[in-house]
């Protein structure tokens, strides 16, 4: 049930004029923020745009060098986030930060734990997690071990952690990225929840359709500054969108078929197996074609094999069984290198631990993976001048916003470490492109511009293997989709008759098999 807003609920949070500098960069100019207590108020904005940076301000993380934060009415500074904490602010962040060989009351409790005679009390533990539960509907079971929860679940640890300290605004990064529709749906109840309790949230995404549907109202931030307020209940998608970026968007979907005969890829009962002694499969007996100018998209609850089926493409994990080419080669013993240099590009899912140095210069992210390869080499050495002069190259063509080649890749925001990466692995021209989360995190327009990309690529005959947590990106980019569940391929749709519904029923076993509303 959706619960009004009352517009005459005192302010929860007021910023005012907030600026914060970084060495050659304004990331926050004269921010203005007006949250209401007992309120969803989503922040919405294109990559870079100073979302991250004003909630890390916020947060304790950063202080301001200009303006003022107010709580309740009052002025508040902020040396660390355990002012924030202190003062009732909480952030679940976008990646979990769960133990998951630790229980679900030893993961809330944590750095606060409640103690008697010197040892933890789990009663009063117990007892206060399952009040907090009880009365924000969370559903959480304190003796449960986090490995055995779903994603969804976790999430809902992550808001129990920091209601038990005592939160009583929230700050939500991007909290529905890895959630199927039904989870989400789960995850507005539960916000409504806290709103019928008086507690006040803020929300940042990329969804604007999914921002449209929990925000009490919105503030739209572009390039460090605010541009405007808007109301959710006269304000589409499309409009929102318009504000964050300035620009109408293109959409993904691409119905017209670029699919050839050829194939790029073939999978023939794939196994991988646990790395330890005796594991069990992680990818269970997969086949899969991949064609030219083909989008093979793979659907499938986090945790379900895809990481693991990646891995083995790019030959970061060894085969247990079945057979691997490209085109018509057996690439099941090559090293990655080999196989990066046979074309096969690579967007990983995680950018940090697999795409990038951090400390590195822009430049010498660029040449990552292809420094064996023109124009990374000169001979038997590194070209840095030609690096540098096409890493300003893709740094134009796909608005990687920078200072320059020579910036570290750990002061771009996420977006544009992103965009970064996919015109790394475009320039390349690979014959097969290996493309798991590739928007993840990005706003509309980056979105937007990435899809083009993959829709321009598709069409001049690159085969393309997409695992997206998005879904209704996979709908609208595939011409194939297999759903995993367990390491194993349970279903395969036709992308143009399937719901993201029945899509999202298919990826957590709800319904079984090709399922005739969505089967090619």
């Amino acid at each position: 049930m959706e619960i009004p807003l009352n517009e005459s609920a005192p302010l929860a949070v007021e910023l005012r004029g907030i600026t914060k500098r970084f060495p050659g960069v304004v990331a926050n100019k004269d921010i203005e923020l007006r949250v209401r207590r007992g309120e969803v108020h989503a922040i919405v904005g294109e990559n870079g745009a100073g979302k991250s940076t004003l909630m890390k301000t916020l947060y304790g993380m950063h202080r301001p060098d200009e303006g003022q934060i107010l709580l309740d009415g009052k002025p508040a500074t902020f040396r660390s986030p355990a002012d924030a904490i202190a003062a009732g602010i909480g952030m679940v962040h976008q990646h979990f930060m769960l133990a998951d060989n630790f229980t679900v009351l030893e993961n809330v409790v944590l750095g606060s734990e409640p103690t008697k005679g010197g040892r933890l009390d789990r009663g009063a533990a117990r007892s206060r997690i399952q009040e907090i539960s009880d009365n924000y509907a969370l559903g959480l079971d304190p003796d449960s071990l986090v490995e055995d929860l779903g994603v969804g679940d976790r999430q809902r640890v992550e808001i129990a952690k920091v209601l038990y300290r005592g939160a009583t605004t929230l700050i939500l990064d991007e909290p529905t990225a890895v959630l199927v529709p039904q989870e989400v749906d789960e995850l507005f109840g539960n916000l409504a929840e806290l709103k019928r309790e008086g507690l006040t949230v803020i929300f940042i995404s990329h969804k604007l359709d999914e921002v449209r549907k929990v925000a009490d109202s919105i503030t739209v931030i572009r390039r460090g500054t605010t541009v405007g307020t808007a109301d959710p209940r006269t304000t589409s998608a499309k409009e929102l969108a318009e504000m964050m970026v300035g620009a109408e968007l293109p959409v993904a979907a691409t119905r017209e078929s670029t699919v050839r005969e050829a194939p790029v890829l073939r999978m023939r009962g794939v196994t991988v197996t646990a790395a330890v002694a005796g594991g069990r499969s992680v990818v269970d007996d997969v086949t899969l074609t991949v064609r030219e100018g083909e989008v093979v998209g793979i659907a499938g609850v986090e945790g379900n094999g895809q990481a693991e089926l990646v891995d083995a493409i790019m030959g970061l994990r060894p085969l247990a069984a079945g057979e691997l080419r490209l085109g018509d080669e057996d690439i099941a013993q090559w090293s990655t290198r080999r196989r990066r240099e046979g074309g096969i590009g690579f967007v990983p899912e995680d950018r940090h631990r697999q795409g990038m140095l951090l400390d590195a210069p822009l430049w010498e992210n660029r040449i990552l993976g292809h420094q064996t390869r023109p124009p990374a080499v000169k001979g038997f050495f590194i070209d840095r001048r030609a690096a540098r002069a096409d890493t300003a190259r893709i740094m134009r063509e796909y608005d990687v916003r920078a200072p320059g080649p020579d910036t570290a890749a750990v002061a771009l925001s996420g977006g544009n470490q992103q965009k970064l990466i996919v015109g790394r692995e475009m320039s390349a021209h690979p014959r097969l492109l290996v493309a798991a989360h590739p928007t993840r995190g990005v706003d509309v327009g980056a979105q937007a511009g990435i899809w083009e990309l993959l829709k321009d690529a598709r069409a001049e005959g690159m085969g393309i293997l997409l695992v997206s947590a998005d879904l209704d990106e996979l709908i609208s980019l595939s011409d194939t989709l297999h759903v995993m569940l367990r390491g194993a391929l349970v279903a395969t749709l036709d992308p143009r008759r399937v719901t993201p519904e029945e899509l999202g029923g298919h990826m957590t076993g709800a319904v079984r098999g090709d399922d005739s509303a969505g089967a090619a």
